[in-house]
């Protein structure tokens, strides 16, 4: 199937400022509802009756189609437009967003949660890949993906702030109605200033799109089975063995495509296939720490969904600081050092929340770790985000942007199942809480080892090649 496909216009971006502001905005507020449904869930729980498995699943539905689609639609943009496929994207999330916020029943929420996870696998690797064709490599790139890097981690945690302040003060269904009009001015400004992009011929990897679908949503599907029912039994099995099956029969088919949806050179490099391992285990602790947290400031403290929200404040605060020095560290220092020892620090902070017991207060033993975990997400994230997109080439820049979101959704997936299954024989909210952060430092502890091995050859170098 031949359909035309975009390179990069030879001259550098005119709106650079405007053209960030819409790269980061957008994967913001897709992240933003990756987290805001964890404050919001008691009141949605609450509304429509839902059983813990259906309530789970307004989660579920959302990371289970992001997950599975999010190759083709990393794909999407190097085969149809760039900017086409991200006003696309944005159209199709900002629509979902209206849905979900109108819901009368559970058929209709978990619908409109999975029609959002399609746009958002659309958007995420698009608003990546327009950084890595549009800024030159060097250290304006490493500005920009820094930045990238940066909302990655806020996005997450300030999801739990706004959702549990809308949640508070208004509803649910506000922190999802207040994308609508996000949406509806990002693309009237996308249409505006994002450039054009030359076309040429190409076809389009037809077989490689179904696999990768099929296998990333029964892969992604079975893990989320795992996290419920546990990882020997069939629902979860059954879709993990099958997803594994077809995952092998895409790799089978990219090795003979003429133009594949996710080119297997990209592997080839031990910094970039590195990074995504790296990524994948430090997303999926992370995300399981917010999801184990929320549960210790409600289930153990008692705290209201606001309150909860605003427990994250210190560690978003240092994080935001410390992400800002990135750039001008990258520069003196490099990228891959930062890496190192920013990983180093969110190992140190998650180990230190291991020590919680039932007299320890949020002051005396869990704004510490917070700190460390901040300062770390800060210095980690946009590292990471150059050495997943390092020497990709122009034609190949939505893939390797595919390859880093990939690993990002599949890690926020694969950690919460695991760490929920690892917590599941605790009788307490504090020991499965505990228990979660124990096992999220042994998976911190092997991202440090995969990133070691990824980024210290390039230690000496002043910054990620990008």
């Amino acid at each position: 199937m031949k359909t035309s496909t975009t390179t990069s216009t030879t001259s550098p971006p005119r709106h650079t400022t405007m053209i960030m502001v819409l790269v980061l905005a957008s994967y913001f507020m897709i992240l933003l509802d990756n987290s805001i449904i964890f404050t919001g869930l008691p009141q949605i729980q609450a509304s429509f009756g839902l059983s813990d498995a259906a309530a789970a699943w307004t989660q579920n539905a959302y990371t289970l189609v992001f997950g599975g689609l999010i190759l083709l639609g990393a794909r999407l943009g190097d085969v149809l437009g760039r900017r086409r496929v991200f006003i696309a994207g944005l159209a199709v999330f900002g629509v979902a967003s209206l849905l979900v916020g109108a819901a009368q029943d559970a058929t209709w929420l978990i619908a409109a949660r999975a029609v959002q996870g399609a746009g958002a696998a659309v958007v995420a690797p698009s608003s990546l890949s327009l950084i890595t064709a549009l800024f030159p490599a060097g250290p304006q790139r490493t500005r920009a993906t820094a930045a990238y890097g940066t909302t990655a981690g806020l996005g997450a945690s300030l999801g739990l702030v706004v959702g549990g302040a809308l949640a508070s003060a208004v509803s649910w269904r506000a922190g999802f109605l207040v994308n609508v009009p996000i949406a509806v001015v990002m693309i009237v400004l996308a249409a505006r200033y994002l450039p054009g992009f030359r076309t040429v011929r190409a076809r389009f990897d037809l077989i490689g799109a179904l696999t990768s679908t099929v296998g990333m949503g029964a892969v992604v599907y079975g893990i989320i089975n795992a996290g419920e029912d546990g990882w020997t039994q069939p629902r979860a099995l059954g879709p993990l063995l099958g997803g594994l099956v077809v995952l092998v029969l895409f790799v089978v088919a990219e090795r003979v495509a003429p133009q594949p949806i996710l080119p297997l050179r990209l592997f080839a490099s031990r910094q970039r296939s590195g990074a995504a391992v790296a990524r994948l285990l430090f997303a999926g602790t992370m995300i399981a720490y917010f999801f184990f947290t929320t549960q210790l400031f409600q289930g153990v403290y008692g705290w209201s969904p606001l309150q909860a929200g605003l427990g994250f404040l210190p560690m978003t605060a240092v994080q935001f600081a410390v992400s800002l020095a990135v750039p001008r560290l990258t520069g003196r220092f490099g990228g891959a050092p930062l890496l190192l020892l920013g990983l180093l620090t969110v190992t140190a902070g998650m180990a230190w929340m291991t020590g919680l017991d039932a007299s320890t207060s949020y002051l005396a033993g869990v704004v510490g770790p917070m700190l460390l975990l901040g300062a770390g997400q800060g210095l980690t994230f946009g590292p990471l985000t150059s050495a997943g997109v390092a020497g990709a080439l122009p034609q190949d820049a939505g893939a390797a942007s595919g390859l880093v979101n990939a690993a990002h959704q599949l890690g926020s997936t694969l950690g919460v199942a695991v760490l929920t299954a690892a917590a599941a024989g605790a009788d307490t909210v504090l020991g499965r809480v505990v228990d979660a952060y124990r096992g999220g430092t042994l998976m911190l502890v092997v991202a440090v080892l995969a990133a070691a091995v990824a980024v210290l050859p390039l230690a000496r170098k002043r910054y990620l090649p990008a």
